[in-house]
């Protein structure tokens, strides 16, 4: 996607100095540098139990670990039950 932003020309410089010292494009450099920055936007806001702002959106998927722990333990019961085939076979 394109997109036109408007820096100082000081902060433009730099970036353009860093990307080229690393042997990368200036499209590369902004687009590293963007993704680490809502990496660690995303980390600081879980980390002080802020909720995302799309969580309200969605419910904040507040009865998800309860589908999740009636599903494992679906499975559970699933899996503990021993068929009647194998209650009767021959060892040998």
């Amino acid at each position: 996607m394109k997109t036109t932003i408007d820096l100082p020309d000081a902060t433009f410089r730099q970036a353009k100095a860093i990307a080229a010292a690393r042997g990368m494009t200036l499209k590369r450099f902004f687009s590293e540098a963007l993704k680490e920055r809502l990496r660690r936007y995303a980390a600081e806001t879980r980390s002080k139990g802020v909720e995302p702002p799309w969580m309200a959106g969605f419910g904040e998927l507040s009865d998800l670990a309860d589908e999740n722990r009636h599903v494992l333990q679906s499975i559970e019961e699933e899996f503990e039950q021993i068929s009647p085939e194998d209650l009767y076979k021959d060892p040998r």
